[in-house]
């Protein structure tokens, strides 16, 4: 699952809402909808993530939110390290290598350290 899936479910959850209820209203298979939840699709499209907001009736900072998890969401990412220090390749593949071994207290302390050290 990616960030914007599990917050799309939880905002279904919240509201009640059933995937097929969802997928109707926004005009997109239940199907699509389903894979996006469970991170099978990419993000979705500018147009559709604007369509969810108003869906949700959602504003402000928590539409921020949801934009900003929907560029954190992509399942299958390609890291280029040319012209990086070989650190940067080593790290990369490690981590594609190694991640699925990871508990999410490491993720969640390796995410927060690249955060902090990026200054973002």
């Amino acid at each position: 699952m990616t960030p914007l899936g599990a917050k799309l479910r939880m905002l279904r959850a919240e509201r009640g809402l059933s995937l097929k209820e969802m997928a109707e209203a926004l005009n997109v298979s239940s199907a699509y909808l389903s894979a996006l939840e469970h991170g099978k699709r990419g993000k979705p499209t500018w147009f559709l993530l604007h369509r969810m907001i108003a869906y949700f009736n959602i504003i402000w900072d928590e539409a921020e939110e949801l934009q900003r998890l929907a560029e954190v969401s992509d399942p299958n990412i390609t890291i280029n390290t040319a012209g990086m220090a070989p650190e940067a390749t080593e790290l990369s593949n490690r981590l594609a290598a190694e991640i699925h071994t990871l508990s999410v207290e490491d993720l969640t302390y390796l995410k927060t350290e690249i955060i902090r050290r990026s200054g973002r």
